[in-house]
């Protein structure tokens, strides 16, 4: 017999005897109610192609606290608001910690990332600096104006679609147009243009981190499988991590070395004054406070979290809108109404004023989380909910996408309706657990109040500008509305749409 047959029959092996040791250990267990598992691959068969839609009937069945076995990983499923505050308001911090996933660890990324570090010292410090230098209301106060020209270069180019007849692809200039503002804010450039294709390279390695990060990896479930790595899933997320971060490499050291050549009164004149130059700033002065590589990885998570989840999001909220005229022309009477003795544009101070606009995001998280999952939590040691006991390191799913379609929460939950919010005082921002799509707790994304800034922005603007209809004078209720899962939650279909200059 040849070695690798004899590692494969071996791995198998023991990955049966585990198999067989955890299902007999449930069994004896105090675990949430859940389907049966089948010896080895557990519940493995339940999640399908799209799990958030599986897990959310199975919850039907099950109850809103479910377990399940994902091959050797037990994983707790939560799938109400009133479970979800008590997982993470009451016994937010044994919840914490992360379940991390074999993606994660390549290139090291567990190690350094924010997303994925346990919520400890170097966690908190990573935290802190995030927040004082990007994402603080005095450093997003003080990008408004960039923000403001990059929506503006945004609908130059829809402009130009609308002249020539040409459709435009919703969600790949949203995501063009949050990368050049992070690009800008973060390193003075742009990183892409509307009509080039020499960013492609990098637009492609985030979809696609993004897209891998979601897919089922059977070593997750039997770790013991990880030096085969059957899926290649592992050797594709290292070739996109790599190349991104051989360019953020690149640009620090361009930029380290820019710095060096600077004598003291160049420096003063010609100093980028960016989050690249802050952060090497802090870097030459305490490297311990912030390495290299906390921000090579800090860079991969801002540019891979950032973009997709809020490009992600106004696609839906233009595909709902397209989809349902008269709330387009909800949303647009009320802008036109507030702007008619204003410049032409909204700006962001205009947000709280605008509350059909805010309720039409509102209503688009409901139906359409960025994350369905959000991020797995893991649990830090055995913990006691409602009788149950969560065990120590169980991966914790958060269904919010199954909790915005819970009729017994919202009427006619499959009908996108922004009124629902108009009179009722729920917000996206983590207290009210009906809605969590950045998450609540410690772990709330830190990013939330930016993607609340652009969001509002940019569908103001697409909407208030331009009527929107299909190609081939498609019906609006024709619209393909079917998801792709992945860490985000895509459309199968990009939306393609011809704007109309109003």
């Amino acid at each position: 017999m040849d070695y690798p047959t004899f590692f494969i029959l071996m791995s198998f092996l023991l990955a049966c005897i585990h198999a067989f040791s955890t299902l007999f250990s449930r069994r004896n267990s105090r675990l949430p109610p859940g389907p049966y598992a089948f010896p080895i691959i557990g519940n493995l068969l339940k999640l399908g192609g799209k799990p958030h839609q599986s897990l959310a009937t199975l919850s039907k069945c099950y109850g809103p606290l479910m377990s399940l076995k994902l091959g050797s990983l037990t994983t707790i499923v939560v799938s109400s608001p009133h479970i979800a505050k008590v997982f993470f308001h009451t016994h937010d911090r044994l919840f914490s910690s992360r379940a991390i996933p074999e993606a994660a660890r390549v290139v090291d990324h567990h190690k350094f990332s924010i997303v994925w570090l346990p919520a400890g010292d170097q966690w908190r410090r990573l935290r802190r600096i995030t927040k004082e230098y990007l994402f603080s209301m005095q450093c997003i106060d003080a990008t408004e104006l960039l923000r403001k020209e990059k929506v503006r270069e945004l609908l130059e180019h829809v402009d130009r679609c609308c002249k020539n007849g040409r459709p435009v692809n919703v969600g790949e200039v949203a995501f063009t147009t949050i990368l050049n503002i992070f690009s800008n804010v973060v390193f003075s450039t742009d990183f892409a243009g509307y009509d080039s294709v020499s960013s492609q390279v990098f637009k492609d390695n985030v979809r696609a981190l993004m897209e891998v990060g979601g897919k089922p990896n059977v070593v997750d479930y039997f770790p013991i499988l990880q030096p085969l790595d059957p899926q290649g899933l592992t050797r594709w997320v290292y070739a996109c991590g790599k190349k991104l971060l051989t360019i953020f490499d690149e640009i620090i050291d361009q930029r380290t070395e820019r710095m060096s050549n600077l004598s003291l009164h160049d420096d003063v004149l010609s100093s980028k004054n960016d989050v690249l130059e802050s952060l090497l700033r802090l870097n030459l002065k305490d490297e311990s406070e912030f390495s290299r590589n906390d921000m090579r990885h800090f860079f991969l998570d801002l540019f891979m979290a950032g973009t997709d989840t809020i490009s992600s999001t106004l696609e839906w909220a233009m595909a709902e809108l397209i989809r349902n005229p008269e709330k387009m022309e909800t949303a647009r009477l009320e802008l036109v109404k507030f702007t008619q003795n204003r410049t032409k544009n909204i700006h962001e101070e205009d947000i709280s004023q605008l509350p059909y606009l805010q309720a039409t995001i509102k209503e688009t998280f409901r139906l359409h989380p960025p994350a369905p999952f959000l991020i797995p939590h893991q649990a830090i040691q055995n913990v006691d909910i409602q009788g149950f006991i969560v065990p120590k390191n169980a991966q914790i799913l958060c269904n919010v996408w199954a909790m915005g379609r819970d009729p017994d929460i919202w009427p006619n939950p499959e009908v996108f309706m922004p009124e629902r919010f108009l009179d009722v005082e729920i917000d996206f921002k983590g207290q009210d657990f009906e809605l969590i799509p950045f998450g609540t707790g410690r772990r709330i994304c830190p990013g939330l109040n930016f993607a609340h800034r652009m969001l509002h922005i940019v569908l103001g603007s697409l909407i208030q500008n331009y009527d929107w209809r299909l190609e081939r004078n498609k019906r609006p209720y024709d619209l393909d509305m079917g998801e792709k899962f992945g860490l985000t939650l895509q459309r199968n279909v990009p939306l393609m749409a011809i704007p109309i200059k109003l």
